[in-house]
């Protein structure tokens, strides 16, 4: 009885997965079925490992973003360094190379009014150290060992104030500064208190130069400048002091390791990393420097540095990114909370949206379908109810259609004038021998008659035939085209009394080139029947064939009566390809060829005046 039971109980459920299996399958070939399951398995599946790599992502992008800002920062701040010290620069240079400041040295060095000469000199360096607020000294060194400065910090037993505090004494410094060509930049000391402040300056020194003697070495000039200077353009846009303290600081280290310049003046002067160092313990010490300051009081502190060749200093900037990470882990947080929310409104939405799309696709598959039974005058109707998207579809469904109509009714266009043209050119043809026979019959009649002249004029006659019949649109070289023009021109002299003479001027470099057959016959044509009509003087054509870098440049000119402004606008601006004027005539031809062979490529431009002639400048390609 239980086994019965059992094997009922297997065979319910089976039949209920069965049905429930029939059922999905049912479902999954539903277009709605498929956007609901794609959207589980696209967003709501996955967006725990999405949200993962998108925060390390953003993580990477914003310290990528962070250091090229610190890089930009530190280009910035060394390109103000360098501006700012140049205009110091500037102040040193008028010093070491003004006469009178030479005078002075070169009066003490040769024991001359000592005492007076380092008076005026005295004077001289206090007005110059007013010019900038940040100068605190000047200092003149001579080459005999007297010292002449003008200090705002010493005290008036003192010369200078900070001549003790720069690690060298008197004669060393001189070396230093005589023995180099360029301007000494000295770092920053602690030079002295004034008014209960503590002042550290860094200097600026250059030989003194005399243009009359410029290998005699007189002296030294020394410009000493407040560090504040320094860390003024260093941070300027960084709030460091003061209850609210930045996020990032500027400060600079020289070759050596020593800090010359930083917020806490404290650590100046002293020895900040070792040349020894790697580049890890470099930023490990820099790190250590920081963190003992207290300036920055973040975990996760970066460092950057920019070396500065000309200053031999090491421009640094120190940034704390902890407020950056846990502004980041917040916001991905609410955006977590936030997708989870948004995903819920989206499972009703999309129910709701499916509903409508499969109702737009199924009338999409049905207009298709009656445009293949080829009902092309079908168009689909659009709906209030229907999405953008799907108008869009129905509107370029439509314009298609149309599209389709217009190409079908311009083949069946084509193929009508295919057909006209071949019956024409049917109904044209002639054998071409048939003329050659019978102008050669009346050429010997000619001839038994001593016709002569009939005579070559019938043989240019079938030399013009022979040229233009034999494959009309073939290649030639341009002395074959031109001898064909020859022949033309002397049967339309012929034919018009010799009303007009032609002349033609041909570069032979040009004669090897290829061109097309009877490209240029047009514009000779016009020129004969339009240029010279109702004219009275003596009529001359012109032929002028030559090269033009790339091109070959080919000008008919004639001294007819000439064209309108606005006929020969039209030409130059294409408008009578499309013109029945009959003065257009003889022209559109040859520029409509022109334009089929060579395209762009080709240029045809006409320079005219009524009562004075015609000019027409072709342009083709060397071929």
């Amino acid at each position: 009885m239980k086994k019965v039971s059992l094997v009922n109980m297997f065979n319910y459920w089976g039949s209920i997965l069965r049905k429930c299996k029939d059922k999905i399958w049912i479902q999954r070939k539903s277009f709605r079925f498929k956007l609901i399951m794609a959207f589980y398995v696209v967003s709501i599946v996955p967006i725990a490992i999405i949200q993962l790599v998108s925060f390390y992502k953003t993580v990477d992008i914003m310290e990528s973003n962070v250091d090229e800002l610190v890089d930009i920062n530190l280009v910035q701040t060394q390109k103000s360094i360098k501006t700012i010290l140049s205009s110091y620069e500037d102040i040193l240079f008028q010093m070491y190379t003004d006469d009178y400041i030479v005078e002075l040295v070169d009066k003490i060095n040769a024991g001359q009014d000592i005492e007076v000469s380092s008076n005026q000199l005295h004077r001289n360096l206090h007005g110059l150290a007013n010019i900038k607020p940040h100068i605190q000294s000047i200092t003149v060194m001579t080459d005999c060992g007297e010292i002449v400065s003008y200090d705002k910090l010493a005290t008036p037993t003192e010369r200078n104030a900070w001549m003790n505090t720069i690690g060298m004494n008197q004669k060393q410094l001189y070396q230093k500064v005589i023995s180099t060509n360029g301007v000494t930049i000295i770092s920053t000391r602690f030079a002295s208190e004034f008014s209960q402040k503590p002042y550290y300056l860094f200097h600026m020194a250059h030989t003194i130069i005399d243009y009359k003697n410029i290998m005699k070495k007189s002296g030294i000039v020394i410009l000493s400048i407040d560090e504040k200077l320094l860390d003024e353009v260093c941070n300027e846009d960084l709030n460091i002091r003061g209850e609210r303290k930045s996020k990032s600081v500027n400060f600079i280290v020289d070759s050596e390791g020593r800090i010359v310049s930083f917020p806490d003046k404290n650590k100046i002067g002293l020895k900040a990393v070792d040349s020894s160092y790697s580049e890890q313990e470099q930023m490990d010490s820099y790190r250590q420097l920081i963190s003992k300051s207290k300036i920055l009081t973040g975990e996760l502190v970066t460092i950057h540095k920019l070396w500065d060749e000309k200053l031999g200093w090491n421009i640094i900037n120190a940034t704390d990114r902890s407020e950056m990470f846990e502004r980041i882990s917040s916001q991905q947080k609410i955006t977590v909370l936030l997708i989870i929310f948004s995903g819920l409104i989206l499972i009703a939405i999309i129910v709701f949206i499916t509903n409508r799309l499969t109702a737009s696709i199924r009338r999409i598959i049905k207009a298709m379908k009656i445009a293949e039974k080829g009902e092309l005058s079908f168009r689909m109707e659009k709906y209030e109810n229907m999405s953008i998207e799907f108008i869009t579809i129905a509107e370029q469904f439509n314009h298609m259609m149309g599209k389709i109509n217009e190409l079908l009714e311009e083949v069946k266009t084509a193929s009508m004038k295919q057909k006209n043209a071949e019956i024409a050119a049917l109904e044209a043809q002639i054998n071409p021998h048939f003329l050659y026979n019978i102008l050669d019959t009346i050429n010997w009649m000619a001839i038994e008659r001593d016709q002569y002249e009939i005579s070559n004029t019938i043989n240019s006659l079938g030399r013009i035939l022979r040229y233009g019949i034999d494959k009309s649109n073939r290649m030639v070289e341009i002395r074959q085209e031109v001898e064909w023009l020859k022949q033309y021109i002397f049967l339309q002299q012929i034919r018009l009394k010799n009303m007009f003479e032609c002349k033609m001027h041909i570069d032979p470099n040009v004669l090897g080139y290829h061109i097309h057959k009877l490209l240029f016959q047009p514009f000779v044509e016009n020129a004969i029947l339009h240029g010279f009509e109702s004219t009275k003087s003596k009529h001359e054509l012109i032929i002028e064939m030559k090269e033009k870098n790339e091109t070959i440049e080919i000008i008919i000119a004639d001294n007819g009566k000439g064209m309108s402004k606005e006929m020969v606008d039209m030409i130059n601006n294409d408008i009578c390809i499309n013109s029945a004027e009959k003065s257009c005539v003889g022209i559109k031809n040859a520029i409509g060829r022109l334009k089929l062979y060579y395209g762009d490529k080709a240029n045809v431009r006409v320079e005219s005046k009524l009562g004075d002639g015609t000019a027409v400048f072709v342009e083709i390609p060397k071929q």
